[in-house]
């Protein structure tokens, strides 16, 4: 076996795990799981959500921490062996996504992806822990954000990439990697479907490995 691509980026939500953490965070509440799929699907600006669903939740730092248990249980079907088997080939394996980072980081730990090949969203807490604001500065909370990341980090360095995802925001990467495959084992969405490179219905995330590596 030999891998096609040098990087491989991976999305999170609804991509590597069977949730959206939002949505578990906001537990059930019909508005945020209703934006939350309607950015999804690329109906509303993913900017015109973000601080939106966060204001309405205001998860505290327990709720992240129980997320971040909660991704862990969570993992789609042959995940882990698919971000083992790019690691043995020499991908560099990254997360890009519009989640929140302290509960990302165990999913990343897990998965033994390093902490400096993990792009989210940090949120910011009082000393008590309560809520208090999320990074507004950063590129991953609004549309075209994931573009810019994947963009920046392939400037500084060489080698083909590849991007995995369910989403619109993650279709978004497509003009900046060499192939752009659609992750629909969770969510299918029709014009991610459409426009995808590479389309994966399979529940198994194992059947995105046909596009990334070469059985020599």
């Amino acid at each position: 076996m030999s891998a096609k691509f040098r990087f491989v980026f991976f999305d999170v939500d609804s991509t590597l795990v069977k949730i959206e953490g939002i949505d578990v965070l906001a537990n059930g509440n019909a508005e945020i799981v209703q934006l939350t799929e309607a950015a999804m699907n690329g109906e509303v600006p993913l900017d015109e959500v973000y601080a939106r669903r966060l204001a309405i939740i205001r998860p505290s730092r327990a709720d992240v921490e129980a997320l971040g248990a909660r991704y862990v249980a969570s993992l789609v079907d042959g995940a882990e062996e698919t971000i083992a088997t790019l690691q043995s080939l020499g991908v560099q394996v990254q997360l890009v996504t519009a989640g929140i980072a302290q509960a990302i980081a165990p999913l990343a730990e897990h998965l033994r992806i390093p902490a400096r090949a993990v792009h989210a969203v940090s949120l910011v807490f009082d000393d008590d822990g309560a809520y208090r604001d999320f990074d507004r500065a950063s590129p991953l909370a609004r549309n075209g954000g994931k573009e810019l990341v994947v963009r920046n980090l392939l400037a500084r360095a060489k080698g083909k990439a590849a991007f995995v995802g369910d989403g619109v925001s993650d279709l978004e990467t497509k003009p900046v990697v060499d192939l752009f495959v659609g992750f629909g084992g969770v969510h299918t969405r029709a014009r991610v479907e459409e426009n995808a490179e590479a389309y994966v219905r399979e529940k198994d995330l194992r059947a995105v490995l046909a596009y990334l590596i070469d059985h020599d």
